[in-house]
């Protein structure tokens, strides 16, 4: 039957072994024209049975049922998994009663198809310059309902079940041939997301979306704005007391370089942390997209800017153990920490913008912040990140082995004051060399629990 032939070519060609050859397609609508197809087809079936399964393909899977306003609800119920009976869904659609009432009393029909493949395959068209494709976690189900039916409530399992992975309910939009977020509302998410959606002759295929690097906590919101807020508050006061106490402290070279690195710290950090907040806010949807890159490249620049600076940090305070007898010049001094504090930072961020601004892979699709899903441009942050942290923490044990210095004979009273000693270097060199970022790498691998992006958030707010 034409039915037969139909189903079964949809099927060969959304086949698991199938979808790597869509990339070779010139056409990016020919998955979005395949949907279409397939839900303008079935709209044309006339079902004959009470209820039956008119196509029971691997990866297109077709459901019917009668319907009048004396229909109790209704719900079309897929299977777990594409090659397995085993019990369970992995996507419903449910007709709520109050919405088969608007029917009329002669009989209707409504039809559900599911798409466990599709999503992999389904290109939106007119994304913005910055935007990236949204992952789909789930099934693709499409319903054709009589036009007096607008609300349906739909429940998907998720494929990737991380906690990390937010779902987001949505409708594809025929004609703008992208993911509608505004046809669903999310109800529920665990593993299973529960979504309202609104059906309309342009929405008739619904999904959910997943960003599987962003934690949807309210906890870190509000750790992040008010350690931010008292961190820039802090680092005001730090500069001022520098200002004022300036004259007295900087009597050698060493310790003039000391508090030249301190303040540059401190305005590093806290020109980076007004970007982040500004950048927080930042309505990409609304906005101007050079400003969101804009507000990429300085957070980026300020905050390897604060890194090199704590590294310079570091390489004083080696420079004072080593070298005893010999002193740099304070102008030869200055133009190096300069140059490691300003310059390796400018260099980096420059070239991170010219290589991944053509590619459109600078910032995230959500935020004004380096890309992680295609270009990784968020390493040319974290690689130099973990590598001075880990040169500084490689400081810190120097400094910690130079400061026990047992003489013969020394008392128990001697080498307690040596352990408080080693305590109180440890304790002011860990937050100014930077050494709480080292957390950071917690929370780049996936699924990593909960608390490690708290005491991350935690440790680096109040830096």
């Amino acid at each position: 039957s034409p039915l037969q032939s139909y189903s079964e070519m949809a099927n060969h060609i959304l086949d698991t072994a199938a979808i790597a050859n869509w990339a070779f397609i010139p056409d990016k609508n020919a998955s979005s024209d395949l949907l279409q197809s397939v839900n303008l087809f079935a709209r044309q079936l006339h079902i004959r049975n009470e209820s039956e399964n008119i196509v029971d393909e691997l990866f297109i899977q077709t459901k019917a049922f009668h319907i009048n306003h004396n229909t109790s609800e209704r719900s079309f119920r897929f299977p777990r998994n594409i090659n397995s009976t085993s019990e369970g869904i992995l996507g419903m659609i449910e007709i709520p009663r109050h919405e088969l009432w608007k029917l009329p009393p002669n009989a209707s029909q409504a039809i559900s198809i599911a798409f466990p493949t599709l999503g992999a395959v389904l290109k939106e068209a007119n994304l913005q310059n910055e935007s990236l494709p949204r992952p789909v976690n789930g099934l693709v189900l499409s319903v054709i309902l009589p036009e007096r039916l607008q609300k349906i409530l739909l429940t998907f399992e998720k494929i990737n079940k991380s906690r990390n992975a937010r779902a987001q309910c949505v409708g594809w939009h025929s004609r703008k041939r992208r993911w509608d977020e505004n046809a669903c509302k999310t109800l529920d998410i665990t593993n299973k997301v529960k979504c309202r959606c609104n059906y309309t002759n342009a929405i008739m295929s619904f999904s959910i979306l997943m960003s599987p690097t962003s934690i949807d906590d309210k906890i870190l919101d509000y750790i992040t704005c008010i350690g931010l807020s008292i961190s820039i508050l802090s680092l005001i006061l730090c500069l001022l007391i520098e200002t004022t106490v300036w004259s007295r402290v900087v009597v050698t070279e060493i310790s003039y370089m000391r508090h030249v690195c301190i303040v540059n710290i401190a305005v590093s950090l806290l020109i980076a942390n007004v970007w982040f907040i500004l950048a927080s806010n930042f309505s990409k949807k609304a906005q101007d997209h050079k400003w969101c890159v804009a507000m990429t490249f300085f957070s980026h620049f300020f905050y390897l800017s604060l890194f090199f600076w704590m590294l310079f940090k570091a390489l004083l305070i080696i420079y004072g153990i080593l070298v005893v007898f010999r002193r740099m010049m304070k102008s030869r001094m200055m133009a190096i920490g300069f140059a490691i504090g300003y310059g390796c930072p400018l260099v980096i961020a420059v070239t991170t913008l010219a290589i991944t601004i053509p590619e459109k892979g600078y910032m995230r699709r959500d935020a004004c912040w380096l890309n992680w899903d295609n270009t990784k441009a968020l390493l040319a942050f974290a690689i130099p990140a973990l590598v001075i942290v880990a040169v500084n923490l490689l400081v810190v044990l120097v400094v910690a082995v130079n400061t026990q210095r047992p003489s013969i004979g020394s008392s128990k009273s001697q080498d307690v004051a040596i352990i408080m000693r080693i305590s109180k270097n440890v304790a002011i060199l860990t937050p100014l060399l930077g050494l709480t970022w080292g957390f950071g790498i917690a929370t780049l691998i996936e699924s990593t629990s909960l608390i490690f992006h708290i005491i991350f958030a935690l440790l680096n707010a109040f830096q």
